[in-house]
C-alpha cells in the first residue's frame, strides 16, 4: 500500500501509546481526532521494505471512539502471524488520506518482561513495540519455525558455557549445537548438548582454544535438534522479552586466548554470535 506521508514537523506529530500483551496482541491508544475524523480514522502499520525495494506488506486497523476527550482504540490482533521485519506505525485521518506517522506515547510492555518463562509452540511469533532511534513509533516482530532462547552465558579464560532453552521443538538424541565461522567454506565447530529431560532447555560448553585457532572470526551459532537428515539447524539467541534491540545493550565481558579477543554478542537480529579479534 502506497500512500503519501503529510509533511508534519515533531512539534505537531501525534502520539499513541500502545499495550502488549501475553498473545502478541498490540492495543493502540491514538490521541484526540477531529470531529469529522471519528468515524473514519484507521492506523496503518506498514513492513518497512528493504533500501531500494517498494513497500508491500501492511495491516489496517480501525479506530474505534474510546475516551470522552475524544481518542481512539485500535488493536492488533495476534493472528494473522506478523512477518519478520520492522513495521511502522501511521495514523490515517481517513481512508485514502495522507498518511501521518506516530511518534510514542507510553509502551506497556510489562507483559513481555518474563515471556522467556512460557513455552512457545510452532511457529514461533514475537511482537515488540519500540522507538526507533529517529524518535518514531515502530514494532520489531521475528516468525520462526523455532528459536533457542538464550538463559544465561558465562566466559571464563578457558570456555564460553552457554544455557538456553528451545520452543517450538524438543532435543532428542543426536542433537548438536554448531559454531560456524562466517564466509564461504567456513570452518565449523560443532559440540553435544547436555539436554534436560524435557528435551527443550539445554546447554553447551564451547572452548575459546579451538575458536581462537582460526584467527580473527565471527561464529554463528545454532542448534539441530535431531540428528535426521534435512533437519535444520535453529539460531540461539535472545527474543522472549521486551527488548527489541539488544546488541548495543547486552554486553558480555570478553576473554583473552593467545593474543586474541573472544567476546559472546547478539546481532541485529538478536541471534548469538562469537566474535574473535585482534587486540
Amino acid at each position: 500500500m502506497n500512500q503519501t506521508p503529510v509533511a508534519t514537523t515533531p512539534d505537531t506529530q501525534p502520539r499513541a501509546h500502545c499495550t502488549a500483551d501475553t498473545d502478541g496482541r498490540i492495543t493502540f491508544h491514538v490521541p484526540a481526532l477531529e470531529e469529522q475524523d471519528r468515524e473514519s480514522a484507521q492506523l496503518l502499520v506498514r513492513l518497512r521494505p528493504k533500501k531500494g525495494q517498494p513497500e508491500q506488506t501492511s495491516h489496517v486497523l480501525p479506530v474505534e471512539a474510546a475516551d470522552d476527550d475524544g481518542g481512539g482504540r485500535a488493536v492488533l490482533e495476534p493472528q494473522p502471524a506478523l512477518p519478520e521485519g520492522r513495521w511502522d506505525v501511521y495514523l490515517l485521518p481517513e481512508p485514502g488520506s495522507p498518511r501521518i506517522r506516530l511518534r510514542p506515547g507510553m509502551r506497556d510492555l510489562r507483559a513481555l518482561v518474563d515471556g522467556q518463562t512460557r513455552d512457545r509452540l510452532s511457529p514461533v511469533a514475537v511482537r515488540v513495540p519500540y522507538t526507533t532511534k529517529d524518535g518514531y513509533l515502530a514494532i520489531r516482530t521475528w516468525l520462526r519455525t523455532a528459536h533457542a532462547e538464550v538463559e544465561g552465558i558465562e566466559v571464563t579464560d578457558r570456555t564460553m558455557t552457554v544455557k538456553a532453552r528451545l520452543h517450538g521443538d524438543t532435543l532428542s538424541a543426536g542433537a548438536v549445537v554448531r559454531l560456524r565461522a562466517r564466509g564461504s567454506n567456513g570452518p565449523v565447530r560443532t559440540r553435544q548438548p547436555q539436554v534436560d529431560g524435557d528435551g527443550r532447555r539445554f546447554s553447551f560448553t564451547a572452548d575459546l582454544d579451538e575458536l581462537t585457532a582460526e584467527g580473527s572470526r565471527v561464529w554463528d551459532v545454532s542448534v539441530r535438534p535431531r540428528p535426521a537428515e534435512g533437519t535444520p539447524f535453529i539460531r540461539i539467541g535472545r527474543l522472549l522479552d521486551d527488548v527489541a534491540d539488544r546488541k548495543e545493550i547486552f554486553v558480555y565481558p570478553a576473554a583473552t586466548v593467545g593474543g586474541l579477543t573472544v567476546r559472546p554478542y547478539y546481532t541485529v537480529d538478536n541471534d548469538l554470535s562469537v566474535e574473535v579479534t585482534s587486540p
